[in-house]
């Protein structure tokens, strides 16, 4: 288990019932999460101050109780000095807020190895990026960034996110579109990528309706983009939130398709956040990391 134990403004407080308590800078949200099957009390106080709770819906979805007024959206800080990110935080109406604070873990592993690569000029291709949290880390760490999601509204956030983070100017490319097509495209140009992230759904569709389910696209996705990398790339980075996807399916996987072309390691890890009532950790995922 890795666990995202730097952050200062966010903080998983309790999780019992099936809900996370949660603090995002001043705000306290209570959020649905699946992995919480466990019942435990509720000793933390700050259950009764929550600003906000996601309830689930008989229907599909849900929507959000408030219990003050909230801006709609309002910023906080992940790590220190040229590393920070300052990120925008928005309760959205399928639960999310627009960050995955236990993907830090992960920023701060790839962060570390663009800013310590012999090569200056490294070009990382994000895929499923989302609001861009991972596009950002790589950016503050040098790299030039290409984004890939579906969702024109995420890549509009995303492109917020780097200009709070002094990103603005950054080299970023910034596409929507279906993550599929786009990496057929780019082997058909010759384009070659010296790192990869990907972060793809459980299940989601393109911007045509393309219809993505996890268990039966990531293998040949993964073989389709590892065609993307250049002769010595730097790492390939695999996230999955889906809960039957365990972290040694990640590791078989990787090491097929990458680590089999171009050597090196493979590791894969659940990861998660720190729960300060408990002192223990809330499994979020599993990531699968490979690096020369």
């Amino acid at each position: 288990m890795r666990p995202a134990d730097t952050w200062k403004d966010y903080e998983l407080l309790d999780a019992t019932d099936g809900n996370r308590l949660e603090r995002w800078g001043e705000t306290i949200l209570i959020r649905p999460d699946p992995q919480v099957v466990w019942k435990t009390p509720r000793q933390s106080p700050l259950w009764a101050k929550a600003d906000a709770v996601y309830h689930r819906s008989n229907q599909g979805g849900g929507e959000w109780e408030y219990k003050r007024r909230l801006p709609e959206k309002w910023k906080i800080t992940c790590g220190e000095g040229e590393d920070k990110l300052t990120l925008i935080v928005s309760p959205t109406g399928f639960k999310h807020t627009g960050v995955f604070p236990e993907q830090a873990v992960n920023w701060d592993w790839f962060s570390e190895l663009i800013k310590n690569s012999p090569k200056k000029d490294i070009k990382v291709l994000n895929l499923f990026a989302y609001t861009g949290g991972a596009t950002c880390a790589a950016a503050k760490a040098g790299a030039a960034v290409t984004h890939v999601d579906a969702s024109k509204g995420m890549v509009t956030w995303a492109k917020e996110n780097a200009a709070s983070s002094g990103l603005a100017d950054a080299p970023i490319r910034w596409i929507v579109d279906d993550c599929v097509k786009f990496v057929e495209r780019e082997i058909r140009r010759g384009n070659k990528y010296d790192a990869i992230i990907m972060d793809p759904p459980s299940y989601g569709r393109g911007p045509k309706g393309e219809i993505w389910k996890i268990e039966e696209k990531i293998h040949p996705f993964i073989k389709l983009c590892s065609q993307l990398l250049c002769d010595k790339p730097l790492f390939f980075l695999v996230n999955s939130y889906t809960t039957g996807l365990a972290p040694a399916v990640l590791t078989y996987m990787i090491s097929t398709e990458v680590k089999s072309r171009f050597g090196g390691h493979v590791v894969a890890d659940e990861i998660g956040l720190p729960v300060t009532e408990t002192g223990l950790v809330l499994p979020c995922g599993a990531a699968g990391r490979w690096q020369r």
